[in-house]
């Protein structure tokens, strides 16, 4: 049952025409406070003040909800044809109120110094969806954890204040609120408050993708513009007239141009996928298939190395929820780096596992012969949903190896193994980590297996797709 707020006593009586007025300004104010949430990008400003004033006369003007006693005027009211029209207005009301786009909740104070008396007495679908919390009831500590958020609403509540406080959701994919407090008309002797978030997840993105590009390139493309600098004053002067030497040269300088404009496509493809990475994918792709896409990309590349790349059961199906070009982004980069990493004459293995529970996730990898020493560590967990299947794809190297102080940090940017090369096909170091945010997007795992002499393992998992309707 909706929660129930009597009228103000000041305010005028059901069915007058002053009340009729103010529930018809009312609805224009909520219709405005939908188009704002709508555009916030341009009528973001007037979201909370809108949503103080709409629900703030809801809340003091709409009739009680309440039978009305035997014989009453407003048991008469109910019953007159003017009724139909303020029932009409509050079912509006209510239903504006569940669209909003931003989590959207009243909450009570009861005494000031009882933390367990705030309770949320109304919440919106959006609200409930963010919070996991029902419509009306839940403990506001219980909802929102945050010491600032919590004292910004005891202002609110008590002081009469109005309040703006950073909130940041939990969980691997973080999420960035601002969290607006304004004092509502008490009711029935208890402060109220409203407590609007709106989300700020994509601005902040924007500008950490921003910083984050500005200073990985400056740094890393000044090698690669400082050696094209030094060969094209050498050509300029005493090479200008030697053959070899310029042929040399040119060949060293296209190289080094042909490293930055890798490393520029993965800068921005990394800086894409962190922008959207608290949005999950919603299409569906046949992983093994991926897989043998890629394969078949990667010949001419392995034959090079000389190395073979074997997928297990070609013919397997392993449906998953996901992007295509991203999970074909994420074997993509498992496979060159272990075709980079092995020796000539080595083979890379390439295992399809369909569905794969999530304690299955966690245990050790059980296929291969590595020896004792291998360290397996997730460097991706799954979202913990009970009964979530996964499909996983791993790929088994049989390379040098790595230690275990090394296996926390290979998905960070440009972070390289000591002592270790690629060869000639030298990549930009940010393979993994573009596979990390993939996975993490998809809110599945990502696990390394390796030992120095003993290859390494990857194993990337993503959420099963279900079954397509007949």
């Amino acid at each position: 049952m909706p929660y129930e707020i009597t009228p103000s006593p000041v305010a005028p009586p059901p069915g007058s025409r002053l009340w009729t007025a103010g529930a018809t300004a009312g609805v224009a104010v909520v219709v405005l406070l939908g188009l704002a949430a709508l555009h916030r990008d341009i009528a973001g400003p007037l979201l909370a003040g809108a949503a103080v004033v709409a629900l703030t006369a809801w809340a003091l003007n709409r009739p009680s909800q309440r039978a009305p006693a035997p014989g009453s005027t407003a048991a008469a009211t109910v019953g007159d044809a003017d009724a139909a029209p303020l029932l009409a207005d509050q079912t509006l009301l209510d239903e504006l109120f569940e669209t909003l786009a931003d989590p959207v909740m009243v909450v009570s104070g009861g005494e000031a110094d009882d933390l367990a008396a705030r309770r949320v007495v109304l919440a919106n679908a959006a609200a409930r969806d963010l919070l996991r919390i029902p419509r009306e009831g839940t403990l506001l500590v219980s909802a929102l954890r945050d010491p600032v958020v919590l004292e910004a609403v005891d202002e609110a509540l008590f002081g009469g204040v109005e309040r703006t406080a950073a909130y940041a959701g939990v969980g691997a994919q973080t999420r960035h609120w601002r969290v607006m407090t304004r004092p509502l008309a008490p009711n029935d002797g208890h402060a109220m408050a409203l407590v609007v978030l709106r989300d700020e997840t994509d601005v902040r993105r924007m500008e950490l993708m921003r910083v984050d590009f500005l200073a990985n390139a400056s740094h890393e493309l000044r090698t690669p513009l400082a050696s094209l600098s030094g060969f094209i004053e050498t050509l300029r002067g005493h090479a200008r007239d030697d053959p070899k030497a310029r042929d040399k040269f040119l060949d060293i300088m296209a190289t080094q141009a042909d490293r930055m404009g890798r490393l520029v496509a993965d800068l921005l493809s990394l800086s894409r996928i962190e922008l959207n990475e608290h949005i999950p994918p919603s299409g569906r792709v046949d992983l093994a298939r991926a897989a043998s896409d890629v394969i078949d990309a990667v010949s001419v590349l392995s034959d090079d190395r000389q190395v073979r790349v074997v997928l297990q059961d070609r013919g397997a199906s392993a449906p998953v929820h996901g992007d295509r070009d991203e999970i074909v982004q994420v074997v993509q980069n498992l496979v060159d780096n272990a075709i980079k990493y092995s020796a000539a004459g080595d083979a890379v293995e390439v295992v399809i596992q369909p569905e794969v529970t999530l304690d299955q996730a966690s245990a050790p990898w059980s296929g291969g012969n590595r020896g004792e020493g291998a360290t397996r560590l997730p460097l991706v967990t799954p979202d913990r949903e009970t009964g979530m299947l996964y499909a996983a794809v791993t790929v088994r190297d049989h390379g040098p190896g790595m230690a275990r102080e090394h296996l926390p940090r290979l998905t960070e940017r440009f972070y390289r193994v000591e002592g270790q090369k690629s060869g000639e096909r030298a990549g930009t170091g940010l393979g993994l980590a573009i596979v990390k945010h993939i996975v993490n997007r998809h809110r599945g795992g990502l696990t390394v297996e390796s030992a120095p002499g003993q290859g390494s393992v990857f194993t990337a998992y993503f959420p099963v797709a279900a079954p397509k309707a007949s």
